[in-house]
């Protein structure tokens, strides 16, 4: 079982690193050129920037509880309440991240307008979209464990 969650382990780590390398790199670069040409929408733009690394924040934790996931499942613990709770947290952190782009809808709407670039709109509707199905996975992967947590302890006690 250590070979496949080592694998998932390297995966969250790879997925994990453009996201960091956009928060320490690409959006403080956005915001310096921004600042530097005196661009009519900066302030549209601050607030597109804050909500992306409030998504990035919501993004972290839900790898990190993914991470936590796959360390139960190393130590044999999955069927247990933590992985239950685990799985909240990434579907909590799902549903953040799909709400902070309906947020962002409308200020994604005046850039598009402003730049006369309509798929800016698309791209922020298929990244809240991704995090509403991973947010309804989650949630269906939560009651099915505790459902079989819970007909796991009904069978213990069971003789």
């Amino acid at each position: 079982m250590k070979k496949q969650t080592l694998f998932l382990k390297a995966a969250l780590l790879i997925l994990a690193l453009p996201v960091l390398a956009l928060c320490l790199i690409g959006f403080p670069m956005l915001v310096m050129n921004m600042t530097k040409n005196g661009w009519e929408l900066a302030g549209v733009m601050y607030g597109i920037v804050a909500l992306l690394y409030g998504t990035a924040l919501a993004y972290f934790m839900a790898l990190y509880q993914a991470l936590k996931l796959l360390n139960f499942i190393d130590d044999h613990s999955a069927f247990s309440y933590d992985s239950v709770i685990a799985l909240k947290k990434i579907k909590w952190s799902a549903f953040t991240i799909t709400g902070l782009y309906v947020i962002s809808m409308p200020l994604l709407y005046i850039v598009a307008e402003y730049d006369d670039a309509p798929g800016i709109i698309l791209i922020g509707l298929v990244l809240g979209a991704t995090a509403l199905v991973v947010g309804v996975f989650a949630a269906v992967l939560q009651q099915l464990l505790t459902n079989a947590i819970d007909m796991k302890n009904e069978n213990d006690l069971t003789i």
